[in-house]
C-alpha cells in the first residue's frame, strides 16, 4: 500500500499575470499560489510532503481534451505585445493572456499529470498540485473564466488512457460551476462529475440553464453529471456536509471509482468576494477525509479558484494536513442545513432517482425552491452560522475576515498526540497488527480494581469481569490525556467495557460522548442528560428499551452478498453523529454482531472525522480478524476494502426513512427533503 502525500508547486506559474486594468480579472493574482505555498511552509507541511517536480504538459496531452485550433491560438500569444494580448483576450469570457500564459498553462497541465502518475504508480498515496491558471471552465475550443486548459479533464483522460481506468470521480467544490468539465464528460459514463456551485436561479456567473440540478448528462452519460445549485449566498459547513451525506457520498460509493480527482476551488470558503459563502477552512479537512475513503485512497487534489488569500491559504493547509493523515479538527457552526440547501439536495435526488440503485426506493419528488424564489426572501434568507460571519459577508471586508480567521484557526488547531493508534496487544497480535500501532502495557490488576470498584461497582459485580477491564482502561486513559489519538482494546466483555468507558469519559469531563455499539448491548448506560448518545446496531430490538433522542436502536442484518450498510452509515449514522458533535467516540462490538467486517470498517473510517479523530474501539477478544481491520482503519496506513456494494432493500430504505422522520427535528443533519 502506497504512503506519503505529493505536493507539486512551481514558482514559474506565478509569472502569468494581468497586464492591464480589468475589474473582472484582477482578482486572479499570482499571490494566490505563492501565499498558499508560504502558508503550507508556515505550518511545516511542505517538509512533510513528497516533493514532485512539475513539467510541461505535451501538445498531445493537451489535445486529449482541446482542439488543435485552441492550442494554436494559445501558442501564438507567446510573442505578442500587450495590445495584441488584450485583443485576443477579449475574444473570451473573463480571461487574460500574458506572454508567459501558454508556458504556465502547460506547467499546470503537466503538474496535474505528474500528480496522477505519482498516485497511480504507488509512489505516493495521494497529493495536491498548486497550479495556475486554473482549468475547470475551459472548454474544448475556448478559454473561459480565468482557465486556458482544463487541467482536471486532461488528467482524467490521461489516467484512463495510460492506466486503463474504468471509473473516475471528479469532485468540483469550487463555488462556480465547472461547465467546461461538464461539457467534456456529459456523454461519458466512465467519469462521474459532481459540482456544487453558486447559482441563484441562473443569476450568478456563468448563468447557464445547464448548471441546474436537472442537467444529469446526455446519452450514455445520463446520471453521471451531478449539479447541486446553491440558490443563495451564505451557505456554511452544515450545508456542504449535508450535500456529501445525502448526495455525493452515496453516489460515489455506488460508482466505486478507481481514482478521485478534486477540482479544488476555495472560493466556496468564507470571505471570498466571488462566493460570499460562510464555510470555514476546516470543512475542507472533513470533505477531504471522506474522499480519502474511496478508490483505495487514490486522491488527486488540483487547485482551481480562491480569491481571498487568507481563506484560500488556510483551506489549502487544512486539505494537505488531512491528506497527510493528521486528525481532523472539530467542525464549527450549528449543524443544521438551511432550507434552501435542503431544497437543492432534494431536487438533485429527484433528478437522479432513475439512474442510481441507492435512490430506487427513496421518496424523491421535485420541489419548487420556494424559500429563494422571491428576490426579497433571497436577500434576507442567508442563514449564516454566526453573527460575526454574517457581518463579514455583508461588509466583504478583507481585514475583518483576516482577523476572524486568525482567531478561528487558533481555536480549531490542537496539538496532535505523539502516537496515532495504541493497543495493549493480545495473543499473537504482534504477527498481524499494522505498522505504527503502538503496544502499551495493561494497567495492573490491583489498580483496575481500586479504580473500578469505587465508581462503577453497580456495573461490575464479579472480580473476573473487573479484571478484564485493564486493556480498555489504559487505552482510554491515554486517549483522555491526549497521549494517543485513538486505540483498540480487546475485551471478553465488550458491552461492559463500553459502559464503564462511557461513564469514565463523562466523569473525566467530556460533555458529549458518542457510542456506536454493534451487537447485543446487555448493559445500557443512562443517556438522558445528553452527555452520552448511543446508537445500537443489532439484529433485533433490545427488550425493554425504546428509541429516544439519546438512545437509538437501528436493527440491521448485513446482506450476505456484500455490504449494504453504506445507506445506513451515510443516510443516518453520520448525519446524527455530526449533529451531536461528540468530544469522544466509542465504537464497541459485542456478541451477536449483525454487521460484517467491511461494514464495521466503514463505520470506523468515516467516524474518524469527529472528535478530533479520538476513537476508542472495544472489540470482543475472540474477534482477531476484526481487530486487525479496525486497527488498520484507525492507524490510517491503508484504506480498507469495504466489500462489494449492494443497494439496500426496500425494507431497509423504509427503516432509514422512518428513523430520519422520527429524529430529523432533534438531529438536523438528517434533513434531506423539503418535508420537514
Amino acid at each position: 500500500m502506497a504512503s506519503g502525500t505529493a505536493l507539486i508547486y512551481d514558482e514559474e506559474m506565478t509569472t502569468h499575470r494581468l497586464l492591464w486594468s480589468d475589474p473582472i480579472c484582477d482578482i486572479e493574482v499570482p499571490e494566490r499560489l505563492s501565499f498558499s505555498y508560504e502558508q503550507l511552509r508556515s505550518y511545516r507541511l511542505v517538509e512533510r510532503c513528497v516533493h514532485v517536480p512539475a513539467r510541461e504538459g505535451s501538445e498531445e496531452e493537451i489535445l486529449l481534451v482541446h482542439s488543435l485550433e485552441h492550442l494554436e491560438v494559445a501558442k501564438s500569444t507567446q510573442t505578442m505585445n500587450e495590445e495584441e494580448l488584450k485583443r485576443v483576450s477579449e475574444n473570451y469570457d473573463a480571461f487574460f493572456f500574458h506572454p508567459s500564459t501558454y508556458h504556465c498553462a502547460r506547467l499546470a497541465v503537466g503538474a496535474a499529470l505528474q500528480l496522477v502518475d505519482s498516485v497511480m504508480s504507488g509512489k505516493v498515496r495521494n497529493g495536491m498540485a498548486l497550479v495556475r491558471p486554473p482549468g475547470h471552465h475551459s472548454q474544448r475550443n475556448a478559454a473561459n473564466g480565468f482557465c486556458l486548459f482544463n487541467n482536471v479533464a486532461i488528467a482524467a483522460e490521461y489516467a484512463k488512457l495510460k492506466y486503463g481506468l474504468q471509473r473516475i470521480l471528479i469532485v468540483d467544490w469550487d463555488v462556480h460551476h465547472g461547465q467546461g468539465t461538464q461539457y467534456i464528460f456529459e456523454e461519458d459514463p466512465s467519469v462521474l462529475y459532481f459540482s456544487w456551485h453558486r447559482y441563484e436561479h441562473q443569476e450568478f456567473w456563468p448563468s447557464l440553464r445547464e448548471s441546474d440540478y436537472d442537467a444529469v448528462g446526455l446519452g450514455k452519460g445520463k446520471g453521471f453529471n451531478i449539479n447541486l445549485p446553491w440558490n443563495k449566498v451564505g451557505m456554511g459547513n452544515s450545508d456542504y456536509l449535508a450535500a456529501f451525506f445525502h448526495v455525493l457520498l452515496p453516489m460515489a460509493f455506488e460508482f466505486d471509482p478507481d481514482l478521485v480527482i478534486v477540482s479544488s476551488g476555495y472560493d466556496s470558503g468564507i470571505g471570498d468576494p466571488e462566493g460570499l459563502m460562510n464555510a470555514t477552512p476546516e470543512v475542507f479537512a472533513h470533505l477531504t477525509h471522506f474522499l480519502m475513503q474511496l478508490a483505495n485512497g487514490k486522491l488527486c487534489v488540483i487547485l482551481e479558484g480562491g480569491y481571498h488569500l487568507k481563506s484560500l491559504g488556510e483551506s489549502v493547509c487544512m486539505t494537505v494536513k488531512t491528506l497527510l493523515g493528521d486528525p481532523v479538527p472539530q467542525i464549527t457552526g450549528e449543524m443544521a442545513p438551511c432550507l434552501s440547501a435542503v431544497e437543492s439536495i432534494q431536487n438533485v435526488r429527484a433528478a437522479h432517482k432513475p439512474y442510481w440503485k441507492w435512490l430506487a426506493y427513496e421518496d424523491a419528488s421535485f420541489l419548487q425552491n420556494l424559500s429563494t424564489k422571491s428576490h426579497l426572501l433571497k436577500k434576507t434568507n442567508s442563514n449564516p452560522s454566526t453573527e460575526l460571519e454574517s457581518k463579514i459577508i455583508n461588509d466583504n471586508n478583507t481585514v475583518k475576515v483576516e482577523r476572524f480567521l486568525e482567531l478561528h484557526m487558533k481555536n480549531i488547531h490542537f496539538p496532535v498526540p505523539p502516537i496515532k493508534t495504541a493497543t495493549t496487544g493480545f495473543e499473537g497480535s504482534e504477527h498481524f497488527l499494522p505498522e505504527h500501532v503502538q503496544l502499551v502495557k495493561e494497567i495492573d490488576k490491583t489498580e483496575v480494581k481500586a479504580r473500578v470498584s469505587g465508581f462503577y461497582a453497580d456495573l461490575v459485580k464479579e472480580e473476573k469481569t473487573l479484571l478484564s477491564l485493564g486493556s480498555m482502561s489504559v487505552i482510554l486513559d491515554k486517549i483522555l490525556k491526549k497521549e494517543v489519538c485513538n486505540g483498540v482494546a480487546a475485551s471478553p466483555t465488550a458491552a461492559l467495557s463500553a459502559a464503564v468507558a462511557l461513564r469514565h469519559s463523562v466523569r473525566f469531563g467530556f460533555q458529549r460522548v458518542l457510542c456506536v455499539f454493534v451487537g447485543d448491548m446487555q448493559t445500557i448506560p443512562n443517556s438522558e442528560d445528553g452527555s452520552i448518545l448511543i446508537i445500537n446496531i443489532c439484529e433485533k430490538e433490545q427488550s425493554g428499551k425504546t428509541s429516544c433522542k439519546h438512545y437509538i436502536s437501528l436493527t440491521w442484518k448485513e446482506d450476505t452478498e456484500g455490504n449494504d450498510f453504506f445507506s445506513a452509515v451515510l443516510g443516518f449514522i453520520l448525519p446524527v453523529a455530526y449533529s451531536y458533535q461528540p468530544n469522544l467516540t466509542v465504537i464497541a462490538v459485542g456478541p451477536n454482531r449483525s454487521l460484517g467486517i467491511s461494514g464495521i470498517s466503514l463505520l470506523v473510517a468515516l467516524l474518524q472525522g469527529l472528535a478530533e479523530s479520538r476513537i476508542l474501539a472495544v472489540i470482543e477478544d475472540t474477534e482477531i480478524s476484526l481487530m486487525q481491520s479496525v486497527a488498520k482503519a484507525l492507524v490510517g496506513a491503508s484504506t480498507l476494502p469495504f466489500g462489494i456494494y449492494v443497494p439496500p432493500t426496500q425494507e431497509k430504505v423504509n427503516k432509514i426513512k422512518a428513523l430520519r422522520d422520527q429524529f430529523q427535528q432533534e438531529w438536523k443533519m438528517l434533513q434531506c427533503s423539503g418535508k420537514l
